[in-house]
Order: C-alpha cells, then structure tokens, then sequence
C-alpha cells in the first residue's frame, strides 16, 4: 500500500525521525523535489524510509567535501574549486542540486 505525501508531510517523516539535522531546509527540499522527478520519470513508486534516504544522501559544503574526499584543489580560486568538486562528486556518484549557501545535496559513495 502507498500513499502520496507532500512537502510538509516528508520533512514531518524527517522530525519524527529525530534526522532534522541531516539536511537543511533547503536540502531538504531539494531532496523531495528529485525524488518526485525521479518517480515521475521513471514510473517508480519511492518508499519513504527516513534512514535509507539519510545513508544514501548526504549534504556537505564543497570545503567538507574537499576535506572528506581529499580532492586536490591547491591554487584554486572558489569558482574552480566548485567545479572540481562537483566533478569529482559527479564521477564517484551524482550531484542531486546545490543550495542557496552553497552546500550540495549528493548520492553519498
């Protein structure tokens, strides 16, 4: 059995999980938006599990990204260091959209 939910009921899912801390409210939505994109264009139904969702996405900012994977971003200005970033994510997994402070929500590897 599946029910449709909304924005408001997925971040309530988030809370009652004790995982409002995963996300940002703005990755948070980003989140729910790509899901709903990916059922609607691949016909598959999601199941909301709260715990899955929050091992296989993640949100980090590109310098805990640089830190967390090492990428070598050495004499680079910020503008190529994003780019280096999201190279790297997009080669090891995929990038699921970037917040308004920066911070990108991807499919952890």
């Amino acid at each position: 059995m599946k029910q449709t939910i909304n924005f408001y009921q997925f971040r309530d899912a988030f809370r009652s999980a004790d995982r409002m801390n995963n996300f940002s409210p703005d990755g948070l939505n980003l989140l729910f938006d790509y899901l709903e994109e990916y059922e609607d264009s691949t016909g598959e139904e999601i199941e909301l599990d709260v715990i899955a969702l929050c091992c296989d996405y993640a949100e980090a900012t590109i310098d805990e990204l640089i830190d967390s994977y090492s990428i070598p971003v050495e004499g680079m200005d910020d503008d190529e260091k994003r780019d280096a970033v999201m190279d790297f994510v997009n080669g090891h997994s995929f990038v699921v959209g970037e917040c308004a402070d920066g911070a990108i929500i991807y499919a952890q590897f």
